[in-house]
């Protein structure tokens, strides 16, 4: 079995999945970020599909950006401009060849957490 990564987006303000989030997924060497993959929350705050899945996995350095502003703008959390959050980065490694990686996003308008999910 091959290894790969999903990601889901909680709004832990609202305590809802995050709909509609565009999530951008890079692949980091040194100061380069190579884009790529890039996807959309659904309904449930989850991807439709693995972010990284076992066909293209690979173990190394990456950053997954979640590009929150405008959600936050649609569900009336902006608060003054410019935002507080706005493009939330999260640099991460992938070491096992052959697991599972979930990193998800808990967001609200002032802070955010993450974990290596399951």
């Amino acid at each position: 079995m091959a290894g790969f990564l999903t990601t889901h987006v909680l709004d832990t303000a609202r305590g809802v999945p995050a709909k509609g989030i565009r999530i951008s997924l890079y692949k980091v060497s040194g100061n380069s970020h190579r884009k790529i993959a890039e996807t959309i929350t659904n309904d449930d705050g989850r991807t439709d599909a693995p972010i990284l899945p076992e066909d293209k996995f690979q173990t190394g350095s990456y950053e997954l950006i979640f590009h929150c502003g405008d959600y936050l703008r649609e569900t009336g959390q902006e608060g003054d401009d410019p935002l507080f959050l706005d493009d939330v980065p999260i640099r991460f490694g992938m070491s096992d060849a052959a697991a599972h990686y979930h990193v998800p996003l808990l967001l609200s308008p002032y802070g955010y957490s993450t974990y290596r999910g399951s």
